[in-house]
């Protein structure tokens, strides 16, 4: 084989599989002048392209070639794939296998001013005849760029519109690099070359693209390449470039006038919802205090009528709300520790008073159910009222059964599932096949037997899909009536890494009692003092009505943020907590939470609002503000949100209050006491506990150091007094835990370290 090489008389190199170069024909080294030396053991492709400035371009044609060659086990050509001297040289190569193994790779040369007849493989012509009337035709075309590019990428033919469009005349660019009309990020991403090697994979590349005009402008371009072979020889590329610059502005356009149309619609649901929640608020929050006044038999009538459409007015309202906001997907999920278990059941319980006579409703929950996971309560709920609700509706007689069981786990989550099957009507096949599009009701317009806007089903459908699961139907088959199910996937709760610290304050979940809350809050209201900022005259008559109801009695209302902000600078530690509407005029509820806190008033915010959209509660937030809730204000919810807030600062000062208390003061001294700003370590409420104490007996020394109007000595007056009366070490922890909000913050840090000296648990601090 080496001799056969050696002394062929057609240029010759035989190439090993891994592409070295064994043997190189005295013909081929005459013909190009190399020796030996620069060709044997190297790398073919370093021997051929080492140097060249389009050394990665070069290769690709006759890569692909060699690739193809291997895979068909016959000969295929590649036209000009080297270049000696000036003069262009094709390849032939040849597989040589034997059985599956490829043992060589033979190189014949030709040079390239002549091409290979596609049938016998004599030299016929030159490389590229161009057909006049195709010449002709790619000479009149103006709107598109079209030009040829040899096999390395080097541009050999130009037309007018390749001019207008890339602003190059044809002396300037022919046997220029492709590469020219592309950005430095792009040639540094090799993306000239990776569109040539994808071409002669593929057959075609297409790609739209910002391009270069010779003066540096840019435009957008769609741009193909395709690979043109003349007898089944690569002899170059066709590349064919279009302008669409007025094409992407237009898109651009399109998409501006989009986000604009989207802002304005997000904006009227904002204001629509803000101007309709705000009455809404005043008339079920007033109907609810009418409801509680004691009315007679026709007059408690005629009150829940009134409360039960305006509830039915505002699930459609929040209906709307939720469709546009997943129409938008500007509806996101929480995922926050829950027991789902409680969330249905406590569905069950509040949807018992909607049955017919002759209906009864069942709960079945399976045993292996997780207690704790991680999602969204809220979301799990909506998606169980609907079915359940819907089940109440339609079912005129019978059961109705909600099963709820481990559908499967693995790792890190529960895939929960939830049945509610009742013995209603049924859905017929056709109608089923239409249940969760939007604004589908199978009553008809003119024979309507049921309330609903129709997207319930369509919004607890993508509420699953939010939450990982999915929702269907199917007909029950006993005896009859319909089951839908729905699945979600919760997280497996890490009861490592969320085991809250023993001195934080239990949080209230979905499925407490509230009956409990309310107690609890109704212990604190009667000291608690609240400044409620709300412009709205019926609302603020309202509110005082709820708040009265749930034993506050220092309420001071206020018809702006900067009415707030006034009352706040005069006497920052006048109140316990704020009640803020945002939308006021003069000062908005933002503005005057930013000021208040920008002034070290480190109360606690409650925000209530009547917008409803997707990042009001993260507004409220960033504002300052440290809980939100929604109008039409829900009773329990706002007393669930006045006891966390109101008793994460009561409880250490309660310690205080209940020794007093076990030492014989009265309930009028007591209250004196609780009045006192529960995080600011000032004179008037340590000078009212070091009274009620002297009166107890307390020593001269100790009385002396509690009233000192020294920081220091008050607090270890307090601490020294808790030691000697008998406070227990929790007893010192839950007065620590007040320091969490210091305003004025040296008397109680100094508490705390005192309170660490005597023995308390460092970690609470």
């Amino acid at each position: 084989m080496s001799e056969i090489v050696d002394y062929s008389p057609v240029p010759v190199l035989l190439v090993s599989p891994s592409n070295r170069i064994q043997r190189a024909s005295i013909a081929l080294l005459e013909a190009w002048g190399h020796s030996r030396d620069q060709l044997l053991d190297r790398d073919l492709f370093v021997a051929l392209y080492e140097g060249s400035p389009t050394e990665r371009f070069d290769r690709i044609p006759l890569v692909y070639v060699i690739e193809t060659a291997v895979a068909s086990r016959a000969v295929r050509f590649c036209h000009a794939a080297y270049v000696v001297d000036g003069v262009s040289w094709t390849a032939r190569v040849i597989p040589i296998h034997q059985g599956d193994e490829l043992l060589w790779l033979i190189f014949e040369w030709q040079k390239a001013e002549i091409n290979i007849n596609g049938t016998d493989g004599e030299i016929l012509q030159s490389w590229l005849p161009i057909d006049d009337a195709f010449h002709i035709l790619v000479q009149a075309v103006e709107d598109y760029a079209i030009f040829l590019l040899d096999t390395r990428g080097n541009v050999v033919t130009w037309n007018p519109g390749a001019q207008s469009i890339k602003g190059y005349k044809g002396e300037e660019v022919l046997g220029k690099h492709f590469s020219i009309f592309y950005g430095s990020d792009d040639i540094q991403s090799h993306k000239p070359e990776k569109a040539l090697e994808i071409c002669l994979r593929e057959g075609r590349v297409e790609e739209e693209g910002w391009r270069y005009r010779k003066d540096g402008t840019l435009f957008w371009a769609n741009v193909v390449i395709t690979p043109v072979y003349k007898n089944n020889v690569l002899i170059g590329f066709a590349k064919v470039t279009h302008n669409l610059t007025e094409r992407k502005e237009a898109e651009r356009q399109l998409i501006a006038a989009y986000d604009e149309t989207a802002k304005l619609k997000s904006d009227f649901l904002a204001n629509i919802s803000h101007e309709i929640r705000n009455p809404m608020h005043g008339m079920l929050s007033a109907c609810a205090l009418l409801l509680d006044s004691g009315l007679t038999e026709k007059q408690l009538e005629m009150a829940n009528l009134i409360g039960e459409s305006g509830r039915v007015l505002y699930q459609i309202i929040n209906s709307i709300l939720d469709y546009s906001k997943l129409e938008a997907h500007n509806l996101s999920i929480n995922n926050d520790k829950i027991d789902f278990a409680s969330v249905i059941t406590s569905v069950v319980r509040s949807c018992q008073a909607t049955l017919r006579l002759g209906v009864s409703l069942r709960l079945l929950l399976a045993p292996d159910l997780p207690k704790w996971a991680n999602g969204d309560a809220l979301r799990c709920r909506q998606i169980t009222e609907n079915l359940v609700g819907n089940a109440a509706k339609f079912t005129e007689s019978g059961v109705i059964q909600v099963s709820v069981s481990l559908l499967a786990q693995d790792a890190a989550t529960y895939t929960i599932l939830s049945e509610v099957a009742d013995t209603g009507p049924g859905v017929s096949k056709e109608d089923s096949k239409r249940l969760f599009r939007p604004f589908t009701q199978l009553d008809t317009t003119h024979q309507k037997r049921h309330q609903g806007t129709g997207l319930g089903l369509s919004i607890a459908k993508a509420l699953a899909e939010l939450m990982g699961g999915d929702i269907g139907y199917k007909p029950n088959p006993e005896p009859q009536g319909s089951i839908f199910w729905f699945t979600v996937k919760l997280e497996k709760f890490d009861t490592i890494q969320q085991i809250r610290p023993a001195i934080e304050q239990p949080q209230a979940t979905h499925g407490d009692d509230p009956g409990t809350h309310l107690a609890q809050l109704m212990q604190i209201a009667p000291t608690a003092r609240i400044l409620a900022a709300e412009d709205n005259i019926i609302n603020q008559k309202v509110l005082v009505g709820i708040l009265n109801v749930l034993k506050f009695q220092y309420i001071t209302i206020v018809s702006d943020g900067a009415q707030a902000v006034s009352v706040l600078s005069a006497a920052p530690d006048a109140f316990d907590l704020i009640l803020m509407d945002i939308s006021m005029p003069v000062m908005n509820g933002y503005e005057a939470t930013v000021q208040l806190r920008n002034a070290g008033v480190r109360v606690p915010i409650i925000a209530m609002t009547a917008y409803a959209l997707k990042g009001d509660m993260e507004h409220c937030l960033e504002q300052g503000v440290d809980d939100h809730v929604a109008k039409p204000v829900d009773r329990e919810l706002l007393a669930e949100k006045l006891l966390k807030w109101l008793k994460s600062q009561s409880v250490g000062h309660g310690a205080v209050v209940q020794l007093l208390l076990d030492q014989g003061a009265d309930k009028e001294a007591k209250n004196a006491y609780r009045r006192m700003p529960l995080y600011v370590a000032g004179a008037e409420g340590h000078q009212a506990v070091a009274q009620l104490l002297l009166d107890q007996g307390a020593n001269k020394e100790a009385e002396d150091e509690f009233g000192s109007t020294l920081l220091d000595s008050a607090a270890r007056g307090v601490v020294r007094l808790l030691l000697h009366y008998g406070a227990d070490k929790e007893a010192k922890n839950g007065y620590g835990r007040t320091s969490l909000h210091v305003a004025a913050g040296a008397g109680h840090g100094t508490v705390a370290r005192l309170l660490v000296d005597e023995g308390a648990d460092k970690e609470v601090w």
